[in-house]
């Protein structure tokens, strides 16, 4: 099985164009204001249209309401929301049924205390991804730049499909998914030259990296 990766935060035709080039599975783009990331309803659905048939189409949005993500599912042709926020299971579930979309929910890890939140959300979201928790300063609440233990969810498989996320970059996505057994990765900031600006080059370099950690190097899966 090869290994899925997801390109966060794209703004530019040319880094989805890239993205598909490379080989990656799922594009996101991020519907929040304080983000360099961020983008309009009107661009993203430009991205979206021009992305290549296949690759997958992610809508972050944060703490979102019915409105704006009325108005998103409208103008914006997608394949997934992601929650990213302090959303409750409930939510998920009311996102979930309300769009008929599949529904990818962010979890922040930190300490072990935090991984219960994956079995706690794995019972209503189609996806998870587990990511480091943002510092409590923090005025995003994911596309930091930092990692967590990888320990902590290390070969663990959970009620639902899993992306790990936090800190991760061409040079250690492959030792990532070596530690967790991961089948799938997300990055954001661990692709740019700047807060916000993508490079083709690094796009390249870390989808080569996590696809070609082949199926035969993961660890096998516990009986």
């Amino acid at each position: 099985m090869d290994i899925r990766v997801k390109i966060c935060g794209l703004k530019e035709p040319e880094h989805v164009a890239a993205a598909a080039e490379a080989g990656a599975a799922y594009v996101g783009f991020v519907f929040f204001e304080k983000s360099p990331r961020n983008v309009g309803l009107g661009l993203a659905r430009d991205l979206a249209l021009a992305a290549p048939v296949g690759l997958a189409k992610v809508a972050l949005a944060v703490n979102a309401d019915d409105a704006f993500l009325d108005k998103l599912v409208e103008t914006v042709p997608l394949d997934m929301l992601q929650l990213h926020g302090k959303e409750s299971p409930a939510r998920v579930a009311e996102v979930r049924a309300r769009y008929g979309l599949p529904v990818m929910k962010a979890i922040g890890i930190a300490e072990a205390a935090d991984v219960a939140q994956i079995d706690l959300y794995g019972s209503v979201a189609d996806q998870l991804l587990v990511d480091a928790k943002a510092p409590k300063d923090a005025d995003l609440p994911g596309g930091n730049g930092l990692a967590f233990d990888w320990r902590l969810v290390n070969r663990k498989y959970w009620p639902a499909p899993w992306m790990l996320a936090g800190g991760l970059i061409p040079d250690n996505v492959a030792e990532a998914v070596r530690m967790t057994g991961a089948r799938q990765v997300d990055v954001s900031s661990g692709v740019e030259s700047a807060p916000g600006c993508k490079d083709v080059n690094l796009i390249r370099a870390f989808v080569k990296a996590a696809r070609g950690f082949s199926e035969e190097k993961l660890p096998p899966k516990l009986v």
